[in-house]
C-alpha cells in the first residue's frame, strides 16, 4: 500500500501545479526588465518576448507598466552609431533599433533606459544613445528605485 500511496500523492501534487495558472491580484503590473545580453539574435528574441508579455497582459485587462533597462554588452545595441558593432551583426542591430522604437511607442512601456557606466569601457558615447532611450547614471540604482516603487525585477 505504501508503495502505491506515495507515488500517487506525488503525481497528484505535480498534476495540480501544471493545471493552475496564477492570476495577478491587481489590474496593474509593474515590471522592470534588466537586459544585458550582447548576442543580437538573443537580444531581439528577448525584446520580442517582452512585447508578447505586454500584449498578453493587456488582453487580460491588466495595465502593464514596463521599464526596460540596458546594461553590459546590450549597450552596443542602444546606439545610433554602429561603428562598434561587428559588421556581421549590423543587420540585427538595425532590427533591434526598430524594435526599441516600436516598444517605446507601445502602450504600457514607460521607459527605456541605458546605464551610463558600461559605455566608456566599450568606447561608446552617451550622445550616440538612441533618442528613445534615456541615459541614467547607474542602471542598478535606477532599478532599485523602480523596485522601491513596486516594480518587479526580471532578468530575461
Amino acid at each position: 500500500m505504501k508503495d502505491v500511496l506515495l507515488p500517487t500523492l506525488a503525481a497528484l501534487a505535480f498534476a495540480g501545479c501544471a493545471a493552475i495558472s496564477p492570476e495577478p491580484s491587481s489590474r496593474e503590473m509593474k515590471i522592470a526588465f534588466d537586459v544585458t545580453d550582447g548576442n543580437p539574435q538573443v537580444l531581439l528574441k528577448k525584446l520580442d518576448t517582452i512585447d508578447v508579455t505586454r500584449k498578453q497582459l493587456i488582453e487580460k485587462g491588466i495595465t502593464p507598466k514596463m521599464v526596460i533597462s540596458f546594461r553590459g554588452n546590450a549597450s552596443y545595441y542602444t546606439q545610433t552609431n554602429l561603428s562598434m558593432v561587428k559588421e556581421a551583426d549590423r543587420a540585427d542591430a538595425l532590427a533591434i533599433a526598430a524594435k526599441l522604437r516600436e516598444l517605446r511607442k507601445a502602450n504600457g512601456v514607460e521607459s527605456l533606459e541605458q546605464c551610463n557606466l558600461p559605455l566608456a569601457e566599450r568606447k561608446l558615447n552617451p550622445a550616440d544613445v538612441m533618442q528613445e532611450i534615456k541615459v541614467v547614471p547607474n542602471g542598478w540604482i535606477a532599478l532599485v528605485g523602480y523596485q522601491e516603487k513596486g516594480y518587479r525585477y526580471i532578468v530575461p
